[in-house]
């Protein structure tokens, strides 16, 4: 597998053999349908990562009292949406054989479906909590089975709807309400049986997926689907807490981050304290 590395995450600079964790990037935005732009994500928030402190105040930790890779991007060798999710799940699958635990921060929130199947394969019993603020539950978008509109709907029919929890979803389609409605998905939009939800899949291997646009736009508007509404990093932050109990946590993505519609680059300051937080409670799990 290709990949490339512009800059480190902030404090993310030990070797991949011996790391707790590994952040990866995967910059790939084809699909989306409104604004395009997520692609620089990942380098975006390891360029602004140096203007926050490795140091969290919130969980008394420090990336500095780990050992944290930064594996650079994956570069693709194809950009169509069937050969790239075939590269993106080998890619994961390189990171298993290993014995590493990963965050992968990438571009659009198709990317989630081809690392879940990966950890899937690994991991029958496999839980996933998607934060999101659209439902991505399509069958197809204008016909394409592989969208940044349809992970969700690819990820039910592979390990089951009833495996996977979703959180700070506000934007249906009519057909999405009645997919959920009838399958009987855990769809939590205020996030008021989240603790529950942690106590319950505690002992479970466990993926976490998160589309920054599950933010409230006021706080974080870079992102190519911005949804009114959302939670606030505070939010954001009893999530963290509340993934510390979980025992198994296989890895975790953070999706979506369009810098380019945030020119001041708070979204991409925003979303570096987001990756701070996930990989010290990934390397304290």
């Amino acid at each position: 597998m290709k990949t490339e590395k512009k800059v480190n995450f902030v404090g993310c600079n030990d070797d991949i053999a011996a790391a707790e964790v590994v952040l990866a990037g995967i910059p790939y935005d084809v699909t989306s349908t409104f604004r395009h732009g997520s692609e620089e994500g990942p380098d975006s928030a390891r360029a602004y990562s140096d203007s926050i402190e490795t140091f969290s105040p919130d969980r008394f930790d420090d990336i500095a009292d780990h050992k944290i890779a930064d594996a650079g991007n994956l570069v693709l060798a194809s950009q169509k949406p069937e050969e790239a999710v075939t590269e993106m799940e080998a890619y994961a699958e390189s990171f298993i054989e290993k014995g590493k635990k990963v965050l992968y921060v990438c571009g659009e929130h198709l990317i989630t479906y081809p690392l879940v199947k990966s950890y899937f394969k690994k991991h029958p019993g496999l839980k996933v909590v998607y934060f999101d603020a659209h439902a991505d539950l399509r069958d197809n978008y204008d016909g394409n089975k592989l969208s940044h509109s349809t992970p969700a709907r690819r990820i039910c029919e592979m390990i089951g709807t009833e495996n996977i929890f979703m959180f700070g979803i506000r934007s249906f389609e009519k057909q999405e309400m009645a997919y959920i409605r009838d399958n009987r998905i855990l769809c939590d939009p205020n996030m008021e049986e989240f603790l529950n939800v942690m106590d319950t899949i505690k002992n479970s291997p466990v993926y976490i997926s998160i589309d920054v646009d599950v933010i409230d736009p006021g706080f974080l508007p870079g992102v190519g689907t911005p949804e009114a509404g959302g939670l606030s990093y505070k939010d954001f932050l009893r999530a963290v807490e509340g993934f510390s109990g979980l025992k198994n946590i296989v890895a975790a993505d953070i999706n979506e981050l369009s810098p380019k519609y945030d020119p001041m680059g708070a979204s991409s300051v925003f979303v570096a304290k987001m990756i701070r937080e996930m990989l010290l409670v990934m390397a304290g799990n």
